[in-house]
């Protein structure tokens, strides 16, 4: 009934830079999932761009492109291999 009349500056001020980062109708949307007064985690934005380059890499390994692949990615041919899960031989 009010979900459209709330304006930013009616949340805590604490909440406040959170609802401009992600706008206010994203904001008002966790709130009513996550809302109960639990604290949300966040994951660092480092943290969730190795997962999709790891997947990535996963995703492109055909089984003797490991010294490819860690050209590409600047990483050593030990972490494409522990990335794809192959042991060394």
């Amino acid at each position: 009934m009010f979900e459209n009349k709330v304006r930013i500056d009616d949340l805590p001020e604490n909440q406040r830079e959170i609802a401009e980062v992600i706008g206010l109708e994203s904001y008002l949307k966790l709130s009513k999932y996550f809302g109960g007064g639990e604290n949300l985690y966040v994951s660092k934005y480092s943290n969730i761009i190795v997962l999709a380059r790891n997947r990535e890499i996963k995703e492109r390994y055909n089984g003797y492109n490991i010294r490819q692949l860690a050209r590409e990615y600047m990483l050593s041919e030990r972490q494409i291999r522990i990335i794809i899960g192959k042991p060394e031989s």
